[in-house]
Order: C-alpha cells, then sequence, then structure tokens
C-alpha cells in the first residue's frame, strides 16, 4: 500500500489493493478498479457484481481502460516519482536493469542493451515501441491480438487497425499518441485552472483581512477622536457648571441681604442707599453676562467640534477608501463622437464637430456620455478633476445599460450618478433626483463603490466632506466608471474631465 495520503491520493486509491491505480476501468455502474483487481475479484467469484456497491451484473463486463483517469494517475505518478514502479528488462539473466522501452509486438520490455536489435534489424524496427509499461497484455486489444495504436474519440476507448475496419467503421479515430498528448494538454489547462481558482481565493481571503484590518483601524480612530472630544466636552460642561453654581451662592447671598433689607424700619433712603452699595459691591450684572458668555463659548467649542470630527471622519474614511483606487482609463469605443480624448485616455472635453467614427454597439448617440475601459464586481475608488467646469455628471454604470437613444440617468437604468448644472446647482439622480447643498464648490470629487454592500458614494476630495451615498443598491451586472464633460457653449464649459492619480 502506498505511504501517500491526502485527498488527491484517495481519489486515485483502487478500493481492492488500496493503492494508486494501475491501468484504470470502470464498471457500468460508474466506479473504478485497477483491471487487474477487478479481474482477479471476478475469476474468485460465481457472480460479478462491484465490489464497491454490490451491484450485480447479468453477464461480465467488457472492460476497457478509462484513458483520462490512466493519464491523471501518470501525471500524478511523474509528480511523486518515488511512488512510480520501475519496470525491469525481461531479457536480463542475473541483475535485471530498469527497462528502456517496451514493445507491444513483442509484448515484451527490454533495457538499452537489449533494446539495441529493435533499433538495427529491419523487421523489428517496424515494432511499436513506448515507454516502459507494466502488464503489456492490457496495450493489445483482446479481440484481434493487435496493439492498440489508435484512440476511438465516439466510444472514448482504445482500438487496434482491425477494430477501425469493423467494430469502430466510421468512427472517429486517431492515434492514440495524439489523444494521450490531448488529454494531457487538458489534464494541464484543468490544473491551471484549479491553481488560479486556488490563487484567486487566496487573493479575495488577503483583501478581506486586510479590508477588515482597515475598517478595525478605521474605528479605532473614530473612537478615539470621539473619546478625546467628549473628555474636552465634559471638562468645559464641568467648569461651566462650577460658574453657575458660583453664581447660584452669590445670588442666594444677595437675596437674604434683600431679605434682611425687607423688614428694616430704616428710612426709605437708607434702603436705597443700602441697595446701591449692594449692586455696587457684588457686580451682580457681571455675573449673569459672563454666564451668558460662557454658554454662548461653549455652544460654538460643541459646534466646532462636531464639525472637526465629521472632517476627521471624512479624512479616515477617504483614507481606508484610497487603498481601492484602480487605475481608470476612458474607453474610446464609448465616447460619443463630439467627444475628445487624450491620448493617455485621462482626459474628455466637449468638442466642436461631431467625428467620423464607427457606430459600434458600445457607444453612446445622443448624449455626450463616455465609460472607462474596464469593469468592476468588488470595491473600488477614483478621483476626477472637476475644476473650471459649470456643468458634469460623474458616477457608475451598469455594463448592460443602454446607450443608444434617449437615456435617463437613475439607478432603476442602471446609472449612479451626481451632476453640476448652471454653474452651481448640484444634484443626485436618484429616483426622483435629490438636490444637494455643498459649502464650497468642489474641485475634485472622488466616487467610492462597495460592490457587495450595494453602495456608491461622492466626496469632495479636497474640502474631506461627503457630498452623497446611495445605499441598498443591488448591483448584478459589472460596474464601469461613468464620465460626461457635458456640452460646450460658447466655451463657458470647455474644461476637460481628468482623471487624476490617486495618493494613497
Amino acid at each position: 500500500m502506498s505511504s501517500s495520503s491526502g485527498p488527491l491520493t484517495e481519489e486515485l486509491q483502487c478500493s481492492i489493493c488500496l493503492d494508486v491505480f494501475t491501468d484504470p476501468v470502470s464498471t457500468p455502474c460508474g466506479h473504478n478498479f485497477c483491471k487487474t483487481c477487478l479481474n482477479k475479484c471476478w475469476d474468485n467469484s460465481q457472480t460479478c457484481s462491484c465490489p464497491y456497491c454490490k451491484e450485480t451484473f447479468k453477464q461480465r463486463p467488457d472492460l476497457k481502460i478509462n484513458t483520462t483517469l490512466r493519464e491523471i494517475v501518470d501525471h500524478y505518478k511523474q509528480k511523486r516519482p518515488e511512488e512510480k514502479p520501475e519496470v525491469l528488462c525481461d531479457f536480463c539473466e542475473e541483475r535485471k536493469l530498469k527497462a528502456l522501452k517496451s514493445c507491444l509486438v513483442c509484448q515484451s520490455s527490454y533495457c538499452e542493451t537489449h533494446l539495441q536489435p529493435h533499433l538495427r534489424v529491419a523487421g523489428l524496427k517496424k515494432h511499436k515501441l513506448m515507454d516502459p509499461v507494466r502488464n503489456l497484455e492490457d496495450y493489445i486489444c483482446q479481440k484481434h491480438e493487435r496493439p492498440l495504436e489508435l484512440f476511438c474519440r465516439d466510444d472514448q476507448t482504445s482500438v487496434c487497425l482491425m477494430c477501425t475496419a469493423k467494430d469502430h467503421k466510421n468512427h472517429n479515430t486517431v492515434p492514440l499518441e495524439e489523444e494521450s498528448k490531448e488529454k494531457k494538454t487538458q489534464l494541464m489547462n484543468a490544473q491551471k485552472d484549479v491553481q488560479q481558482m486556488i490563487q484567486d481565493r487566496i487573493q479575495k481571503i488577503q483583501d478581506i483581512r486586510h479590508s477588515a484590518e482597515a475598517r478595525k483601524r478605521f474605528y479605532t480612530e473614530v473612537l478615539e477622536m470621539m473619546e478625546e472630544q467628549q473628555k474636552a466636552a465634559e471638562k468645559q460642561e464641568q467648569e461651566l457648571i462650577k460658574d453657575l453654581e458660583q453664581e447660584i451662592t452669590e445670588l442666594k447671598m444677595r437675596n437674604t441681604e434683600l431679605e434682611q433689607l425687607s423688614h428694616t424700619e430704616d428710612h426709605l433712603l437708607q434702603i436705597s442707599s443700602s441697595l446701591c452699595s449692594l449692586k455696587n459691591t457684588r457686580n451682580w450684572p457681571e455675573i449673569s453676562v459672563k454666564t451668558h458668555e460662557n454658554l454662548k463659548t461653549l455652544r460654538r467649542a460643541l459646534t466646532q467640534q462636531q464639525e472637526n470630527l465629521h472632517e476627521k471622519l471624512t479624512q479616515t474614511e477617504l483614507k481606508w477608501m484610497r487603498q481601492y483606487a484602480v487605475d481608470v482609463t476612458l474607453d474610446p469605443d464609448t465616447a460619443h463622437p463630439i467627444l475628445i480624448l487624450s491620448k493617455d485616455g485621462k482626459q474628455v472635453r466637449c468638442g466642436d464637430i461631431w467625428q467620423k467614427l464607427p457606430d459600434n454597439r458600445k457607444r453612446y448617440d445622443n448624449y455626450t456620455n463616455v465609460l472607462g475601459t474596464e469593469g468592476f464586481s468588488r470595491k473600488f475608488y477614483f478621483e476626477v478633476q472637476v475644476k473650471e467646469k459649470t456643468r458634469w455628471e460623474l458616477g457608475v454604470a451598469r455594463g448592460s445599460v443602454t446607450r443608444k437613444g434617449k437615456i435617463t440617468l437613475n439607478p432603476s437604468n442602471g446609472y449612479w450618478t451626481v451632476w453640476l448644472k448652471n454653474g452651481y446647482e448640484y444634484a443626485a439622480l436618484s429616483d426622483p433626483p435629490v438636490s444637494l447643498f455643498v459649502k464650497v464648490k468642489p474641485q475634485r470629487i472622488g466616487v467610492f463603490v462597495d460592490y457587495e454592500e450595494g453602495l456608491v458614494s461622492f466626496y469632495d476630495v479636497e474640502s474631506s466632506s461627503h457630498i452623497y451615498s446611495y445605499t441598498g443598491q443591488s448591483f448584478t451586472d459589472k460596474l464601469y466608471p461613468y464620465f460626461s464633460p457635458d456640452l460646450n457653449t460658447e466655451g463657458k464649459n470647455s474644461s476637460p474631465l481628468i482623471i487624476t492619480p490617486v495618493s494613497k
């Protein structure tokens, strides 16, 4: 029994000998065994049944070697040469040497010395030589006793020349070496596909872990900032409470003095004099003013703290999002004919005349739109300079969106965008559109997409402020960066949209 273990070895093990398959054959019920093991099992039994599932067959099946499984086994053995049994020369008398070739006609294996007649003698040169194998009888047609030199692709079995003239006449047959080569190629391609799938999943795990770490750092920074702001606010609140309590003490003292004056029998002049003296010595009005100023100061401080916290949160968000920055290039095949793209595919502006371009199915024909070359179905982020423009549209679009004729920009039609019109009117083109308020006119817009979370967010990069977010969306297609520099009306909107590098 082989000492190897693991899922692959178990799949390639015969359940009778518990070793890696040798010339595997398949039963009608679909289970695989070594050909020799299964024949011995049936030779010693009155009935023919599957040793694995015990299904009984009325007639003893004509066993054919499962060539595909054999190729996999051979490839596996090549990867683990210590498990590959040596084939020895049949003609060495004392110390048998390792066989170099096996002859299907002679049904013998030869070392380098004993192989020489097959390389020199004219009659022997015509014999079919192959890499050394055990059980040479399995490579001979049991019906015609001739070498199995061909492979029938219709029946997926090895055949001899006589088989092609009778049972496999008009079938698609090819030399066994050709089929073996193709099967090896298929096997190698399958391995590459599996290896790529493994790498993709390893990369996905790394992305998830990296994202989790970044998110953890983000929330840690947020909590630290919130804790600092909370402590500062609590300190100011305690100071204000202390001032107010002091004022209450002062006011109680005044009240006591006033109470005493109310019971005096002195003349009115004396009472007036005492009140005047009381006011002058206690500075009553100043305390109220101080309290009022403290309250205003606290309100201003809290407001400023909230604004600072919001800005810091947005800066932290942007820092986290920038790790998902992608290299966006404009796709000229999607651009409306009036648009002019830079040679590097990073800028787009509206021209004055329509260019003569092929009207392919990808190209917009009615609106000044263009998409990015690459679509994404994961987190991604990019930034666009909108400086000196009075009109523009930015966002992402589904790859399957309509690009001909009239288009309404909204999520139902596969567009998640914001726009600027008339130099100062900002809106998110949801359904219905939502007017947006921005304190400062953005010069550079950041666009972030979390595909799995159904999120599309827009940011003013320079002021670190959030503009708008589409949330709870459902994406089923790749999303492409979307751009529209809009019309250039008498040179008032001639500046280009520029895809800018992202500083991480």
